[in-house]
């Protein structure tokens, strides 16, 4: 009884895919990380070389030597530079939608329907069951929308016993370039063909290709968008159907890769295949044996014809890429060579390294001397006017090939390196995708490094003859050049390539190759790459351990930050190759502290930036006309704050203090008064030149200097009441006030900057009672499309009832927008939504619209604050794009997924329910530039920031610490783009979010520090703080000659291009600033398999303890000779620093080294009380003792099976679990008086477990094991159970699998409480006596960068979740259409092992805040609670890891 729970999504980009989506003329990337579905949209951002300040620079005279620290060499560059000084475009990525998919994605392919809701093209998604998916984009939802999907997991399909599984087999989906059908192919040799309907004139006449020709002319997309909106109800397909491939060619046994061609009149396809299994080691007897046929099909006859047929192909191709105009044909990858097949069956190929000539007879172009290696490489196309192709390698290293064109016939290849400072190695690892994205930068996906944007720019004649001129900056700086180059690519050169094409590119290298500039690059011709963007990746977590979280170099920092920092931080091991890197990461925001002291009587909190008073009034309008928004306030730092105090004698005073860098002192000798009581709100308004202070009862207006220039009283003449402020919200040159009687005042601020109230002139206005609102400027035009000023004021307000009132300022006279049903929360909200009478509402306390986003995108968002702080975010989007449409029919509003529960709703609750305007002095805090971010800031009792960058969407973040009372942000010179914050116990602090960590993409707080080599495993050494990791680097492997007696032969052996063989390196890191302080590097052939941090006895006589770093290692010279295994034991001590870096002051000491002769050691770990280590060296698990020599005795053993892939103790008890690659899972126990190890059970069968673990829940235990399908296996230990055979079985409860996230870790950690909501029940003695037993759960890594929870349950809260699960299958949307059932079972699990109680799917559960309140109230009700106990009960699963 588990629930399975992500704590953060999958990162590693499998797939990817460019096509217009969401509209006919969009340009969109299609991103899939495993599970999860991302569509993006690019976004072309300009780098300036002058300041950016200058946002009107078109009409103002351009200096490049304003404000710049590199104007010198800017103003160097020749003249037609300073024309235009955005120079630099990077293209950036901006995310559209994101959807978590109940299914592994194996494929993407692009069709063009014959109509689409949205006018651009579907998507077919391919899954890993032979399932597929066609979607598209429905702009009214907005979102995907499923059309079919279709199932080829039937058993009829896969006729013959001796078939091999559909596991067993890998999908490949491919797709008609003209979109007239789509092939998968499936199980051993099963091809299903799906026809797309296409119109007949389109298929005869229109020889339009939008790869090769580019997108479309608007008037032809037009046409065909108004066309596709058919009126009849008709599927954009046909009926499918499947071949048997042996019924297209007897030949085709063994099918290696097939792919749809261009340039045919039917839908045609290419495929790789042999008669035999192709085998590097049978290379004597089978040489040349592939063959590459091309079919044509026909639709309607559903039959085909073999167009022609090349054989005696080389045996290690691998790939087929079909080739558009010019070049034509297909292109063969192998692993030694490249052949391009034209349409005529005419053969060119190239040998890229030295065996080419050993495997094949074939002729081939001799280009051995680049030693290239093709497996795992990508090819794509890189200029569509000569055809030529970027290569990325397996090592991340890039390569181009170019076609010599003999007319239309290629008459040859040739491939050439990407040197390094032509920015060839600027990927570290090897790469899952790449597809085009723009016509000068490729998106390449990786499983295990960043993903990334890859831009490239030409150097054309005329540049390199400036460079000339220029060598001196080139050598002090080069990327200026490289963003000259790119930009001079985009906006010069792209007409021309257009008119006369590149040409070959062999011959402008040569001709380029004068300049001193080029003759750097001259071996790539003229391209030179750079990273325009990144999509940040922690796959494959190979490691994981746990840490202290506060490091600090100096004291005063470490006191500064008591009580923001977590206890423990879990730091992983992550990346492959040259991208391996340590990621730290935390749940909560952990802020990085500039000044702490106490103030304990502050309340609120306001920082601003107020203009000094100048002489005349006409150049401040001059400058608030040219330059919008807030850029002008943005220049300064902020000068004074206003702080509202609550005194111990219960008076409320406020005060004002000037700011200095990093501090603030008290401001005395203004106009400012403290005595007039609290601020309710305070801001600037008259673009900067006027303070408002909100008072209870009155508004005070200042200039610059805190002269008081206006007081305007809360005073209604007719009625002669005086009603109470309770809250307020600034947008220049507005302000709105809400008082205590409900009602609203609205006043402007004029030319003079005088405060004048707007008349309400809607009787609505005067009548509702209005609750909470704010002003948001719309610069997007979101809200108001018709006013053409481009800054339009928009006041948000909620009544009592819970309706949304929406007006455009300054018009008071009719609302623009009503929505009555805000207060229902639904997943969608219109002016239309009507809930039933008697539905379950929301209590809103505040509601707040800003802009959330970073440089590169903001979009404004609605927050609802409810009265338990669990925000609500929507989304504002319009059905129709017309301006003429009133806003009440286009304008709806999206829920966005936010899974995060607020950590002590209770505080808030209560204090909503004593008293609302108590609750008022803590508003909610829109922030317009926070390190970065446009963010809002949630405080109370659980502080929280609302995060998101153009890559993600909207995520709260809480903060660590206590609850806080007043927020403000702080722009100083100490403290740049910070903010300052009291806590509930009067602590101040000024500070800032912490450098190099990025929050919104994964929603936890995620520091990468890049080690540049490939990691194995990180260990914790507690006694001295410090992390050692396992690295390594790949070397030429060399044949041990010296050793061997036995082969004569190695001796002889003289080869150049040698295989590779990892050097292993230990790294002692010091996490004070993350560096490598000590290096320990281990001898040639020795591999780190396992590092783990042990308490070991040191000494025999003293039986003294200390914390060891054990590593074991395997010593591996190549398969001919057995590997040995050995194991060393360091100790962390402490020397002399170095000179200017005291944080050397520790190193690595061995203290214990063993030889071990037969077997690698793959597992390490602690086991019994005594101090000793469990070892697994080869087919032997050993409990062994470090004596005071250096050596390690063993005192007990056991035989194991095969290989053992994991060891976990249940600490200090001795029972232990063994994982086995081959036969299961084994449970043993270890006694120490005598020393024996005896087996207790073992798994009823064998399985492939990767990683294995003990769950204790209560008083029973349970086994966790992980399979190499990606399945968790839940069993138990229960001697007294009848079928356990007196517990030689383990039972089998569950089985559960996980898509595609094969788990690399797993870690038992003890369980914290979450806060409640809900009052002690009548039986709290016997809860509370159950409270004593500790609680666990299993946290698991995985390959795919997702982190996930295994937290045990309650008999009760079982069946609880259990049922809310089920309602909630049937009540969400999924996408895609998929099942979320069927994806959770094992498909090949027998029937009695799948086990009628099943792991409850968390990823479900955590949806439940997408439902609105009237929704939530009816399924919790189905479950027999009250939303309430829902809510805990996912806050008690979510909240586990309360220490990290």
């Amino acid at each position: 009884m588990q629930c399975y729970t992500e704590l953060t999504p999958p990162t590693a980009v499998t797939h990817s895919l460019n096509l217009p989506f969401i509209s006919a003329s969009a340009n969109n990337l299609v991103v899939a990380k495993t599970s999860l579905l991302q569509i993006f949209t690019t976004k072309i951002t300009s780098i300036e070389i002058e300041s950016p300040q200058n946002d009107q620079k078109q009409n103002e005279k351009w200096d490049p030597t304003i404000n710049h620290g590199d104007g010198l060499e800017a103003s160097f560059i020749g003249g037609d530079s300073l024309l235009r000084p955005d120079r630099a475009k990077r293209t950036k990525l901006v995310l559209v939608a994101e959807y978590t998919l109940s299914g592994t994605i194996t494929s993407l392919a692009r069709i063009k329907t014959v109509s689409s809701k949205s006018g651009g093209e579907g998507l077919l998604v391919g899954f890993r069951d032979a399932k597929l998916s066609l979607v598209e984009w429905d702009p009214t939802r907005p979102g995907i929308s499923t059309i079919s999907i279709h199932y080829y997991e039937q058993d009829d399909l896969q006729r013959s016993p001796w078939a091999p599984s559909l596991k067993e087999c890998t999908n490949e989906l491919t797709a008609d370039p003209r979109s007239r059908c789509a092939a998968l192919k499936f199980g051993g040799r099963n091809l299903a063909i799906i026809p797309f309907k296409q119109d007949d004139e389109d298929v005869n006449m229109d020889d339009w290709d939008e790869d090769i020709d580019g997108p479309r002319p608007a008037d032809q997309a037009i046409s065909k968008a108004a066309n596709g909106v058919s009126s009849k109800e008709d599927t954009p397909y046909s009926s499918s159907f499947v071949l048997r491939l042996a019924t297209l060619d007897p030949n085709l046994i063994n099918p290696i890769h097939l792919a749809f061609l261009y340039e045919y009149r039917e839908p045609t396809f290419g495929i790789l295949s042999s008669t035999q299994m192709p085998a590097s080691s049978l290379l004597f007897e089978r040489r040349d044996h592939m063959t590459y046929m091309v079919f044509t099909l026909d639709l309607h006859q559903k039959a085909s014809t073999t167009i022609l047929s090349v054989s005696g192909l080389p045996y290690d191709l691998f790939e087929v890429i079909p080739l558009p105009a010019p070049v034509g044909g297909a292109l063969l990858i192998g692993t030694n060579e490249l052949i391009h097949i034209d349409q005529a069956g005419k053969a060119n190929g190239v040998a890229v390294n030295v065996y080419a000539k050993q495997c094949t007879s074939f002729s081939l172009v001799d280009q051995s001397d680049l030693q290239m290696r093709l497996e795992g490489s990508k090819i794509e196309q890189l200029s569509i006017q000569s055809g030529e192709m970027i290569i990325i390698l397996h090592s991340g290293e890039i390569a181009i090939l170019s076609f010599h064109m003999d007319g239309r016939s290629v008459s040859g290849l040739s491939v050439r390196r990407v040197s390094a400072d032509a920015g060839g190695s600027v990927i570290p690892a090897s790469i899952s995708s790449i597809c085009s994205l723009t016509n000068n930068t490729v998106f390449v996906g990786s499983e295990s490094a960043d993903s990334m944007v890859l831009g490239w720019s030409r150097k054309s004649n005329q540049l390199s003859r400036r460079k000339s001129r220029v060598e001196v900056i080139e050598e002090a700086d080069d990327d200026l050049l490289d963003e000259l180059d790119d930009d001079e690519d985009d906006d010069d050169d792209d007409a021309d390539d257009d008119l006369y094409g590149d040409g070959p590119s062999t011959t402008q290298a040569s001709a380029n190759g004068i300049a001193k500039s080029e003759t750097v690059n001259s071996k790539a011709g003229d391209y030179v790459f750079h990273i325009h963007d990144s999509l940040v990746n922690i796959a494959p977590i190979v490691d994981i351990a746990f840490g202290n979280a506060s490091f600090f170099s100096k004291d005063e920092d470490r006191a500064d930050s008591e009580g923001v920092t977590g206890d423990l931080e879990l730091v992983a091991a992550v990346g492959k190759q040259k991208a391996g890197a340590l990621a730290i990461l935390h749940q909560n925001i952990q802020p990085k502290v500039v000044g702490r002291f106490g103030f304990p009587e502050a309340r609120g909190i306001w920082t601003m930036s107020a203009k000094r008073p100048t002489e005349k009034g006409l150049e401040v309008n001059k400058e608030k006309s040219v330059i919008g928004g807030d850029y002008a306030i943005d220049a300064q730092y902020d000068r004074f704050m206003i702080v509202s105090k609550a005194l111990a004698d219960g008076t409320e005073t406020s005060d004002v203090y000037a700011l200095t860098s990093a501090n603030f002192e008290a401001l005395a000798g203004t106009e400012f008064e403290p005595a007039a009581g609290s601020t309710i709100e305070a801001g600037t308004l008259g673009n900067g030149m006027r303070v408002i202070q909100v008072l209870k009862s009155e508004v005070r207006s200042y200039d610059g200097d805190l002269g008081l220039a206006q007081i305007l009283p809360m005073y209604d003449d007719d009625t002669g009441a005086e009603p109470q402020i309770v809250s307020a919200s600034f947008a220049d040159p507005y302000l709105l006030l809400f008082r205590d009687d409900a009602s609203i005042f609205v006043a402007q601020c004029d030319d003079n900057n005088e405060l004048e109230e707007i008349e309400r002139e809607d009787d609505a206005l005067l009548a509702t009672k209005w609750l909470t609102g704010c002003l948001y400027t719309d610069t997007t035009g979101v809200f108001d499309k018709n006013q053409e000023s481009g800054e339009n004021v928009m006041m948000f307000l909620l009544s009592t009832t819970g309706a949304l009132y929406i007006y455009a300022l300054p018009d008071l006279s009719k609302a623009v927008y009503i929505a009555e049903g805000l207060c229902f929360v639904p997943p969608v909200l219109s002016a239309d939504y009507a809930a039933r009478r008697s539905a379950a509402r929301e209590t809103i306390a505040e509601l707040i619209v800003a802009d959330l986003g970073d440089e590169t995108s903001k979009s404004p968002y609605l927050i609802l604050r409810p009265s338990t702080d669990d925000l609500t975010i929507y989304e504002p989007f319009r059905t129709r794009s017309e301006s003429t449409v009133p806003l009440s029919s286009a304008l709806q509003f999206l829920k966005i997924h936010n899974p995060h529960l607020a950590k002590n709703p209770d505080v808030s609750a209560i204090e909503t329910e004593d008293d609302v305007p108590g609750n008022r002095n803590e508003p909610m805090r829109a922030i317009s530039n926070l390190g970065g971010y446009s963010t809002v800031f949630l405080p109370g009792g659980s502080p929280s920031f609302v995060l998101k960058t153009a890559k993600s969407t909207p995520k709260v973040l809480s903060l660590q610490g206590l609850g806080v009372r007043g927020m403000s942000s702080f722009h100083t010179e100490g403290c740049d783009r910070g903010f300052i914050y009291t806590d509930v116990e009067g602590v101040a602090r000024v500070s800032q979010l912490p450098q190099d960590t990025t929050f919104a993409e994964l929603g936890v707080s995620l520091q990468k520090v890049e080690l540049g080599e490939e990691v194995h495993g990180v260990a914790y050494h507690s006694a001295t703080e410090c992390y050692v990791t396992a690295t390594s680097t790949l070397v030429d492997f060399e044949l041990p000659k010296e050793e061997d007696h036995h082969h004569p032969s190695w001796a002889k052996e003289e080869i150049t291009f040698k295989p590779t063989m990892e050097q292993s390196h230990l790294k002692l890191v010091n996490p004070v600033n993350w560096s490598v302080i000590h290096e320990v590097e281990l001898d040639p052939f020795e591999v780190i398999m396992c590092i783990k941090t042990l308490n070991l006895e040191v000494s025999e006589i003293t039986n003294e303890r200390r914390q060891c770093i054990v590593v074991g290692t395997g010593v591996s010279k190549g398969e001919d000779l057995a590997i040995k295994g050995r194991i060393h034991v360091y100790d962390v001590v402490s020397v002399v620093p170095e000179l200017d870096r005291p944080e050397t002051n520790k190193r690595l000491k061995l203290i214990a080294k063993e030889e071990i002769a037969r077997g690698a050691i793959t597992c390490i770990s602690e086991i019994g009380t005594q101090g000793f280590m469990l070892v697994s060296q080869g087919q032997k698990c050993m409990v062994r003792g470090l004596k005071e020599d250096g050596t390690l005795l063993p005192v007990a053993f056991m035989d194991m099976n095969c290989y053992v892939t994991s060891i976990k103790e249940l600490r200090g008890s001795g029972i232990c679990v063994f994982a086995d690659a081959i036969k299961g899972v084994w449970v043993a126990g270890y006694t120490e008086e005598p020393y024996k190890m005896m087996l207790f059970g073992k798994s009823a069968k064998n399985m492939e477990i990767m990683q294995a673990d003990l769950l204790p829940d209560g008083k029973e235990l349970y086994v966790v094991a992980a399979d190499s399908d990606c399945n968790l296996h839940i069993m138990q230990f229960d001697p007294e159970h009848p079928k356990s055979l007196q517990g030689h079985l383990l039972l089998h409860r569950s089985t559960f699998a996980l898509g595609g996230h094969l788990p690399t870790s797993m870690t038992v950690l003890p369980r914290t409480k979450a806060a409640t909501l809900l009052p002690p029940s009548p039986d709290a003695m016997d809860t509370a006596a159950e409270a004593t037993i500790p609680e666990y759960e299993l946290l698991l890594t995985s390959s795919t960068g997702c982190i996930s929870l295994l937290s045990p349950l309650s008999e009760a809260q079982y069946r609880r979740l259990s049922t809310l699960s089920s309602h909630l299958i049937n009540t969400l949307y999924h996408a895609c259409g998929l099942n979320p059932r069927a994806y959770r079972i094992d498909k090949d699990a027998p029937e009695g092992m799948v086990g009628s109680r099943t792991v409850i799917d968390g990823t479900i559960l955590m949806r439940w805040m997408e439902l609105g309140s009237q929704r939530r109230a009816e399924v919790a009700g189905r479950v027999g609670i009250d939303a309430e106990e829902v809510r805990d009960d996912l806050a008690a699963l979510m909240g586990g890891l309360g220490y990290l």
